[in-house]
C-alpha cells in the first residue's frame, strides 16, 4: 500500500473515533441524562480529555493526512512531514485521553452516599477492595442513579478510543516518515505514465 493511501484510510478512521470520544465526554457532564450542578459532577471530566484529547487534537491531524493521501499539494514530502508532526500531537491526544480515562476508572465517581454530600467512596481503595471488581460496592453511591454504570462505561469507551488513536496516530509517524523520506506513490505513477 503506498503511504499516501494508507494515510488517507488513517485519517477517514479518526474522524468517528474523535466524534465518538467528543460525545462520550460531553456525556460525563450529564451522568444518567440528569443535569447536575458543577460541584456534583466527577472532578476528571473537567480535564476535557475527549473533547480536547481524544477529539480537537486528533481531528487536526485527520485532516492533514486526508491531505497527505489525495492527489493535490500536500501529497508530497512536505504533507507528509507535516502529517508527521500534527500526528505526533494526535499520539499525544490519544495518550492523555488514555491516562485521563484510567484514573476516572481507578478513582470512581463523584456520588451521594446517602447523606447528602457528594463525595469520592472509592478513591482510595486497594486493589482488593477496588469498585470494578467488587459490584455489590455499588449500592454505596445513592445519587445520581446508576452513577457508576455510566462512569464505567463511558470512561471505559473513552480510554478505548485513546488507544485506538494513539496507536493510529503513532503508525501515521511512521507512515509518514516513510513517505517523507522516500516520497509518495503518486510521484512514481506520473514518473511511469510520462515515460510510456
Amino acid at each position: 500500500m503506498c503511504t499516501g493511501k494508507c494515510s488517507k484510510c488513517i485519517g477517514i478512521t479518526l474522524f468517528p473515533l474523535a466524534t465518538c470520544a467528543i460525545v462520550s465526554n460531553l456525556l460525563l457532564y450529564f451522568p444518567n441524562g440528569q443535569v447536575l450542578q458543577l460541584s456534583e459532577i466527577t472532578d476528571l471530566v473537567w480535564f476535557f480529555h475527549g473533547i480536547v484529547g481524544a477529539g480537537i487534537l486528533v481531528m487536526l491531524p485527520a485532516f492533514m493526512m486526508l491531505g497527505a493521501g489525495g492527489a493535490g499539494c500536500c501529497a508530497n514530502r512536505c504533507g507528509m512531514l507535516l502529517s508527521v508532526i500534527l500526528s505526533v500531537l494526535g499520539f499525544a491526544g490519544g495518550v492523555y485521553c488514555a491516562v485521563i480515562s484510567s484514573l476516572g476508572l481507578i478513582g470512581g465517581p463523584l456520588c451521594n452516599t446517602g447523606d447528602g454530600e457528594y463525595i469520592y467512596p472509592f478513591r482510595n481503595d486497594t486493589l482488593e477492595d477496588n469498585y470494578l471488581l467488587n459490584q455489590t460496592t455499588w449500592s454505596t453511591c445513592k445519587e445520581p442513579e446508576n452513577i457508576i454504570l455510566w462512569n464505567i462505561v463511558l470512561f471505559s469507551i473513552l480510554l478505548a478510543i485513546g488507544v485506538i488513536e494513539a496507536v493510529l496516530c503513532f503508525t501515521q509517524v511512521i507512515n509518514g516518515l516513510i513517505g517523507f523520506i522516500c516520497g509518495t506513490c503518486m510521484r512514481k505513477r506520473k514518473t511511469n505514465i510520462s515515460g510510456m
